[in-house]
């Protein structure tokens, strides 16, 4: 009997036996379907956060702003994060008389400026009174200006140099002949060369402050009469930076002067005929000294390695504690890790931070705008330290913005799925957080330290110049013009770090620096130049 059941239920035992075996493929099938499907949908949020990145590059605004509305979503915490604020002192009972108030009205114009009189008067037939016919007197005026702009013209100076003759021994042949002197004539920047200062200086700035490419500035000269092929004015470029070359040095020196250095890159299209392509990547990298040394420097390098920093910071901080704030480049550790010679602290950028979790609000908008959120308190506190000494700007940073750090870590690695969070690592978001908490310990240097700043944003901006140039000359001619623009880059950034008219200033130098004795060289550099007074140099003004 039992035989027999065992016998007619084997059938059915197969079956389902193979329907467990069928089951257990489709839960296969469907894991790794699901699988693909979250690989896929990493993926496409890539390809969309990639996108949208695109997008904004070429046709967004360059400011990160948020939606006022999305960060209203987080005032309340906001009001429980940030730190008490100073309660202000009493007001006095006693009145005060309230200033008159001055409208802005339009601003007046300098008095340097040269200007023109032109006198309107009254007609002869309506000077007479017509009261009594009597002939009116003037017993004043009114005068209004205006801004009027007289197009550039070229000059020819024309150098005479005098010639002498002792009349005496003119006829006589015993004292070797006639003895002539001629007149000395100042040294130039480009010696036998057809462009006075001033013109080299018009044509620097030009290029270099306003973004001109030679090309244009060709055409507006031919609008002179004058036909300067832009080759011509390449090779003027390049020895005018040899000739100030010493200034140049001696701006390097006053930065790795400094205790405190911003540095940061960009590249730039450089010209090599050697390459299929015609042309290769090279790097533009400034350096910003501090208060102290207030220095920009740029240097050029054919390529993004680390021998670039590398170089200029060779045994900077040796005998010292010195900070270098940057960005995540990597070439920079070595620099930190002691390599170069020196004891560099390394200073991060919540600048660049704040832009990661900017950049990702499209793939988690309420973690991006929170962490934004949290950062705006940090610039907060940088607000009210604007001004004051260092030590004090120490002590606020400590009181204030260390506590509102040590929540935000805390918050930052809550979201992570390691520690519960809901974030993937790979998504925008993720890569986000891992950047801000794998640069934390740097972050936060800047707070233990009034001298610090919260952000590299100074050296981003004196790339911007070359950031904006570079969409109007395109490209570098070669490693050695890379070179040259580095010089010249770096004495009109100064200048413009001083408030000095770099027309002006690279006029004067560049005909005073060929006499001028390297012990007086520093009173050449864009924060201790006085002009020439007027008629001691070679040039008339």
């Amino acid at each position: 009997m039992s035989t027999d059941t065992a016998t007619s239920f084997s059938p059915r035992d197969a079956e389902i036996e193979q329907l467990r075996r069928e089951v257990e493929l489709l839960r296969a099938q469907r894991d790794q379907l699901l699988a693909q499907q979250q690989s896929s949908a990493r993926t496409i949020e890539g390809l969309q956060h990639q996108l949208q990145q695109l997008l904004r590059r070429l046709y967004g605004r360059s400011a990160e702003r948020v939606d006022p509305q999305q960060m209203a979503l987080f005032e309340k915490l906001l009001a429980q994060l940030a730190p008490p604020t100073p309660e202000p002192a009493p007001v006095s009972s006693v009145s005060h008389a309230t200033p008159a108030s001055h409208g802005h009205g339009r601003r007046k114009l300098p008095r340097e400026l040269p200007r023109t009189k032109i006198i309107h008067d009254l007609p002869e037939d309506e000077k007479p009174c017509p009261g009594c016919g009597t002939m009116r007197h003037v017993i004043g005026q009114e005068v209004s200006e205006q801004l009027d702009y007289v197009p550039a013209k070229l000059t020819v100076i024309e150098h005479v140099r005098l010639k002498y003759v002792c009349k005496a021994c003119e006829q006589s042949t015993a004292a070797g002949g006639p003895q002539i002197a001629v007149a000395e004539k100042p040294l130039m920047p480009i010696e036998k060369g057809l462009a006075a200062p001033g013109l080299l200086a018009h044509l620097i700035v030009s290029k270099y402050g306003d973004h001109q490419p030679l090309y244009r500035l060709e055409r507006i000269l031919a609008r002179h009469d004058i036909e300067i092929a832009r080759s011509t004015m390449g090779d003027w470029m390049a020895q005018s930076a040899e000739a100030l070359r010493p200034l140049y040095t001696l701006m390097v020196q006053e930065v790795r002067a400094s205790r405190v250095i911003h540095t940061d890159d960009t590249p730039v299209d450089v010209l090599d005929r050697s390459l299929p392509r015609t042309t290769k990547t090279g790097r533009f990298w400034v350096y910003l000294g501090d208060m102290d040394h207030p220095q920009v420097v740029f240097t050029y390098t054919p390529s993004r390695s680390r021998d670039g920093p590398m170089s200029f910071l060779k045994e900077w901080g040796q005998d010292r504690r010195v900070y270098l704030q940057a960005d995540a480049f990597g070439g920079y550790d070595g620099i930190y890790a002691g390599d170069a010679g020196g004891q560099v602290t390394e200073v991060a950028c919540w600048a660049h931070a704040r832009r990661k979790f900017y950049d990702a609000r499209s793939s988690d908008s309420a973690t991006s705008t929170e962490a934004l959120a949290r950062i705006r308190l940090l610039y907060d506190v940088e607000d009210q330290a604007k001004g004051l000494p260092a030590p004090e700007r120490q002590r606020l940073r400590q009181e204030r913005a260390a506590p509102l750090l040590a929540e935000f870590k805390l918050w930052l690695e809550s979201r992570q799925v390691a520690k519960g969070g809901l974030v993937l690592p790979k998504s925008p978001m993720g890569q986000a957080l891992a950047y801000a908490l794998n640069q934390w310990d740097a972050l936060c240097v800047y707070t233990s330290d009034g001298d610090l700043a919260i952000d590299n944003n100074a050296s981003e901006n004196a790339l911007r110049r070359v950031a904006v140039g570079r969409k109007n000359w395109l490209f570098c001619g070669s490693d050695t013009g890379g070179h040259t623009a580095a010089i010249l880059f770096s004495l009109i950034a100064t200048c413009q770090r001083h408030g000095v008219n770099e027309v002006e200033y690279l006029r004067d130098v560049l005909e005073r620096i060929a006499s001028t004795p390297i012990s007086k060289l520093a009173e050449l550099l864009p924060g201790c130049w006085m002009p020439a007074p007027t008629g001691t140099s070679g040039s008339p003004r």
